[in-house]
């Protein structure tokens, strides 16, 4: 969710994390694509387990990739290179910390170094108390955020935000355009596995096994909701057929884990 439309609110305060599994891969509908299998590690806080931020000997072998390393930024920088002092890595996490100023000049989103075109993307992730924040894909750094080029798959705490949500701007939904009336997030305090896959086009949402927004981009329908909607005057918005993935810094503290790709 973008910086210009909510007050960001971050807490800081110790969350003690639910145990949760979930295989993004297991839900009947499987998506379009050759895919193998991702796994997510049961997690007994926002810590990394033993198996957390590895592959697996199938992961591996259907072509999938580590994005993040459980140990350093190997691979990640900002957004157009900014001056930022919110992204670390905690305890085997992609970790951004909160700030209820929300001071722009030491906030900044992390982005892949790579770029990606085609893709099947799993990312676990939570979110904190009333906090807000999102995975970008397909992301440009021609303009002054990258959401005005890359569609978000919206990370958000849903029953305690502050202000009144619209469906479109509730987790899972691709921000402003599709929401995602059937996503089922776990509590806050818990991790959630997403999983992105853009294919000529054609693009899935996924949250914890079920696949919950699916839409083609450039078609009648995706047309008539930028033209109309937010992202009327955001010229450069869904155009870019390669680009970065970003995990949006908004503010508020947010733990990611286990991100892997493969490119299809």
């Amino acid at each position: 969710m973008k910086q210009n439309l909510f007050l960001s609110l971050a807490l800081s305060s110790t969350l003690m994390i639910s145990s949760y599994a979930c295989n993004s891969g297991s839900d009947e509908n499987k998506a379009n694509t050759d895919s193998t299998e991702l796994t997510s590690s049961t997690a007994t806080n926002n810590s990394s387990t033993a198996m957390d931020n590895t592959l697996t000997d199938a992961e591996k072998n259907g072509g999938y990739k580590l994005l993040f390393d459980g140990k350093t930024l190997d691979g990640w920088r900002t957004y157009q290179n900014k001056s930022a002092d919110s992204w670390s890595v905690k305890d085997g996490t992609l970790y951004c910390k909160g700030d209820s100023t929300n001071k722009s000049d030491l906030r900044a989103d992390m982005i892949t170094k790579d770029q990606f075109e085609n893709f099947d993307l799993s990312v676990d992730w939570i979110i904190s108390p009333q906090g807000n924040s999102g995975i970008i894909y397909l992301a440009s750094e021609e303009f002054p955020a990258a959401y005005l080029s890359g569609p978000e798959y919206q990370v958000i705490d849903d029953k305690n935000f502050p202000q009144k949500l619209e469906d479109w701007q509730k987790t899972g939904a691709n921000y402003a355009m599709h929401p995602a009336p059937d996503a089922a997030p776990n509590p806050v305090g818990q991790w959630n596995t997403t999983r992105i896959v853009v294919n000529k086009g054609h693009v899935e949402h996924w949250l914890n096994g079920k696949k919950i927004v699916e839409y083609e981009m450039g078609n009648d329908d995706w047309t008539k909701r930028k033209t109309e909607g937010k992202w009327k005057d955001a010229k450069g918005y869904g155009l870019t057929k390669k680009g970065h993935i970003a995990l949006q810094d908004h503010g508020s503290e947010a733990w990611f884990k286990n991100i892997k790709i493969k490119e299809l």
